[in-house]
């Protein structure tokens, strides 16, 4: 089995802070979630994350104006400059200091960041080995000014059209106009007269008008004349930058959290802190409609560059949301779970993952896209356990509200609801291979009560545990059932038997998750002491033990006295579960570590970090003694007082205090794993943390992922070796050194994937079977994953489909002997055909509808007209002589098909 999984995806959290933004192109949209980057495809409607992480939370991104440099800074004021198309980190870099506000000039050569109440002006960093100025530039961050005029925190940066001058707004009540470099006659000029922290200040298309936007509410719009006097109307000052207009949104007592302005089209939109949002047209200041989009407040807006689409971010709920005002329609429509999740499940085909959350909702996932694609909300209290029948199609899910409910995914419903004859909260599930019968566990009662899917009747109450039941699992052939209690006892049942008896095993500490291996011949048990312990069904005789306290142990959380390696007693492993061969097993727990195990030898195989955010606690193997005050930690002292925005709760009542309280605590979400999966091709696991959902796969497609590379094998000579081939083609001679063979595999080992289309599209149809009969064995998992990606994507339906068979005519006998090597690429050929199908069976239904409605109505018309007519519908068909119609009649008679 391959154990070099990687991180490929981030599920279940689409928004946690800071700045939202749409590419240059206004198609895909970059969210920042913890200390990652989303990525939303708004028109394939695909999602994906960057591969970089920061140590912090993610607070600013902005991105180049050509697309190209992504940099992100967190809250720390540590920043990370990324190639974003190629998505590899290129720089590391410190502002030492919060950043507040950041922003690519439109020129693209600087960025502008606010650093407190300090305005930075930096070059853009340009390719290695260019020449700047006549000097060879070195250093990827260059300073190019630093100004400090305000008095408060920078809250936004705007450029000009013409990348010459900056505005900023602050909370010292102020807009400022800056310069770029000295200029002759400038000054930089203060704009004050709000009575509230300035959100935002913006120029207009021509740059004559100032717009600027107040917490509390008013817009003022500012233009560069003159004072004159009202009796005579001539000028009695000179021309500065002056108040001409003011408007105010009358939102009552909610303040404005974010706006955003869009030049070209004048749309002013503004977020507020009650969850509505309003679209503005300035300068008139109409209200174009005014909404509700979320139950929180509204923390970032933004817009694309077309003016059609506005993003909105609420961090309160993790909601993210793209409208189109113009046919007012939501394009994306997202939300993680609002607590944090106990249980996942893969269902059987792969192709989608379920959460359950102590919110009490159940989200499925589609993995390929990375969207929500449907939640179900019926349970009234936390969701503990979920798992799918054999077939797929139906999901159980156990709740705390005293409920086991079945879900219709086809129909997206809850079909069946199963319950207890006394109040019991369930806390534990599983569900027989062949769908006829379900078990749960409770941690009231220490029965394991057994229901009939078909009719709903409790069938069964199995006695014996005493203790509540922690964990359940069926055998894979239906005809065992294991149990985890807190009575340190796993028992096998045999439900049903006619005895229905149970084999108790004894540990020696409470049971916390049992698992089967996929051939249903051993058990597996984790335990509160951290060790994990496997058992034969047959013989019930333990066949091997990990201790995994020690792999287990790591992360420190800021109030811990004890080091991460001492603290090892308080680690477990919460949920295991087999890979689909049975060799390894996965385990996770309340550490920052998923931990993966031989189970034949018991050794460590590989441990895959969760998170390095030490914004969450018990990431850090070491804490500062400067962290520490007289108080306790540093990050669980709260000095932002009472009120209800988080800029406005220092608390400075009593004399003299400057950091507010020093007994008021705040909360920190504490790194752990909750539940492990793997995907029934093993290709891939997933697991739930505080982080979100985490997708670690063996099919990282690598944007430059060159195979056996030399120095010969480049772009041109690519190209020049296809000419080569198509030109001996034409003349029907034979080359040996210049072939499509020889073309393709050049192409497969540069990967590069526009190259490898055109080589791809280019081979003949004639020339597909030798071309297929003749490609190495190593580069047919690359060939059929090339291929059903090409059918997915491009319309050459036959073209495809011919590739396709060729592909299982020459090496079928090789696929079946390596289907567990090429399951994922199996798969995605089965989806390319499947999809294929459906679309000609649409198509040709369509065409026998429209042909039937044809062939259905009568023709008017002459001897001409109707043969013509009768031979296009029926295909060249001989016309008779009794349906022909003579011309000179004058009638215009009706001729009918029979």
């Amino acid at each position: 089995m391959k154990t070099d999984f990687k991180f490929s995806n981030l599920l279940g959290t689409v928004y946690r802070k800071g700045n939202l933004l749409f590419t240059p192109d206004g198609t895909c949209l970059l969210s920042p979630v913890g200390n990652r980057v989303s990525v939303f495809d708004l028109v394939q409607n695909t999602s994906y994350t960057l591969p970089f992480s920061h140590r912090t939370n993610i607070d600013r991104l902005d991105l180049s104006p050509k697309g190209n440099l992504l940099l992100t800074v967190d809250e720390n004021g540590r920043a990370i400059l990324t190639n974003f198309q190629r998505r590899i980190a290129i720089h590391h870099f410190s502002f030492k200091g919060r950043v507040s506000a950041l922003k690519f000039s439109p020129s693209g050569r600087h960025f502008a960041v606010g650093v407190g109440r300090r305005l930075q002006i930096w070059q853009t960093p340009s390719t290695p080995g260019t020449e700047t100025n006549g000097e060879i530039e070195f250093a990827p961050f260059v300073l190019h000014r630093d100004l400090a005029a305000h008095f408060d925190n920078i809250e936004s940066v705007e450029w000009s059209s013409d990348s010459r001058f900056l505005l900023t707004a602050a909370k010292d009540l102020t807009a400022r106009v800056w310069s770029m470099d000295p200029e002759e006659g400038f000054e930089p000029t203060t704009l004050a007269g709000h009575r509230q922290g300035v959100v935002a200040a913006y120029f207009n298309a021509t740059q004559e008008v100032i717009y600027t936007v107040s917490q509390d509410g008013a817009l003022f719009r500012w233009e560069y004349v003159t004072k004159k006097d009202e009796e005579t109307m001539e000028d009695i000052s000179d021309a500065r930058w002056r108040i001409v207009k003011k408007d105010f949104f009358m939102q009552n007592d909610a303040k404005v959290n974010c706006a955003a302005f869009h030049a070209p089209t004048n749309l002013l939109v503004v977020g507020f802190s009650n969850g509505l949002f309003g679209l503005y047209d300035l300068p008139e200041f109409n209200m174009i409609h005014q909404l509700s989009v979320s139950q929180s407040n509204i923390d970032v807006v933004t817009i694309n560059k077309s003016g059609e689409w506005l993003a909105f971010g609420s961090s309160k709920h993790g909601q993210l949301l793209v409208w189109e005002w113009q046919s007012e329609s939501y394009i994306l429509k997202q939300q993680g779970h609002l607590d944090s999740m106990n249980a996942l499940a893969y269902s059987p085909d792969g192709q989608r993952i379920v959460t359950a959350a102590d919110d009490g909702k159940i989200k499925v996932w589609d993995v390929k896209s990375g969207f929500c694609i449907v939640t179900f909300t019926e349970h009234t209290s936390g969701v503990t356990a979920c798992q799918f029948a054999k077939k797929g199609s139906v999901l159980f899910t156990a709740s705390l509200d005293g409920s086991i409910r079945a879900w219709d995914l086809i129909r997206y419903r809850n079909f069946r609801t199963f319950t207890a004859p006394s109040r019991l909260s369930f806390s534990s599930l599983a569900v027989d291979p062949s769908g006829e019968v379900i078990c749960a566990g409770s941690p009231d009662s220490f029965d394991i009560h057994v229901w009939s899917v078909q009719t709903g009747q409790l069938l069964d109450q199995l006695s014996g545990h005493e203790g509540p039941v922690s964990s359940l699992a069926f055998a894979a052939d239906g005809n065992h059932l294991v149990s985890g209690s807190w009575d340190h006892t796993v028992r096998i049942w045999s439900i049903f038997g006619r005895s229905q008896t149970s084999e108790p095993l004894q540990l020696m500490s409470d049971i916390l998750s049992v698992a089967f291996r996929p051939d249903g011949q051993q058990v597996a048990a984790s335990t509160l002491d951290g060790q994990l312990s496997f058992w034969s069904v047959e013989d019930a005789v333990q066949q091997g033990g990990v201790d995994g306290r020690r792999d287990v142990s790591g992360g420190r959380r800021v109030a811990d006295r004890r080091t991460a390696a001492n603290a090892a007693g308080t680690k477990s492993f919460n949920r295991i579960t087999y890979s689909a061969d049975g060799s390894c097993i996965l385990a996770g727990g309340n550490s920052k570590y998923i931990c993966l195990y031989d189970v034949g030898t018991g050794s460590l195989i590989k441990k895959f970090t969760v998170s390095v955010n030490t914004s969450i606690d018990g990431t850090q193997e070491f804490l500062s003694s400067r962290d520490m005050t007289e108080a306790g930690p540093r990050a669980l002292i709260d000095e932002t007082g009472e009120a209800s925005d988080h800029e406005d709760r220092v608390d400075s009542t009593l004399p003299g205090a400057r950091r507010g309280d020093a007994g008021a605590r705040t909360t920190r979400p504490e790194v752990r794993v909750t539940s492990v999966d793997f995907a029934p091709t093993g290709r891939a696991f997933c697991a739930a943390s505080t982080e979100g959902l985490l997708v670690y796969s063996l099919d990282t497609d690598f944007v430059f992922d060159p195979y056996d590379l030399d120095i010969t094998i480049t772009p041109s000579s690519i190209i020049a070796t296809l000419d080569a081939a198509k030109a001996a083609a034409t003349s029907d001679t034979v080359d040996e050194e210049n072939t499509f063979l020889k073309a393709l595999i050049m192409a497969f080992r540069l990967n590069e994937q526009k190259l490898l289309r055109v080589v791809y599209e280019a081979i003949p149809p004639s020339d597909i079977p030798h071309v297929v009969r003749s490609v190495p064995s190593v580069y047919l998992p690359r060939l059929l994953r090339f291929v059903a990606h090409a059918a997915e994507e491009t319309p050459h339906l036959e073209f495809n489909l011919m590739w396709i068979e060729s592909l299982f005519s020459s090496h079928g006998r090789y696929f079946k002997d390596n289907t567990g090597t090429f399951a994922t690429e199996l798969r995605a050929v089965q989806r390319a055909v499947d999809d294929i199908r459906e679309n000609l069976k649409r198509l040709t239904e369509k065409n026998l509808y429209d042909l039937n409605y044809l062939l259905s109505k009568p023709v008017l018309g002459n001897k001409k007209t109707s043969s013509a007519l009768l031979a296009m519908e029926t295909e060249d068909a001989e016309v008779p002589d009794d349906q022909m119609v003579d011309a000179d009649d004058g009638e215009g008679d009706w001729v009918g098909f029979e």
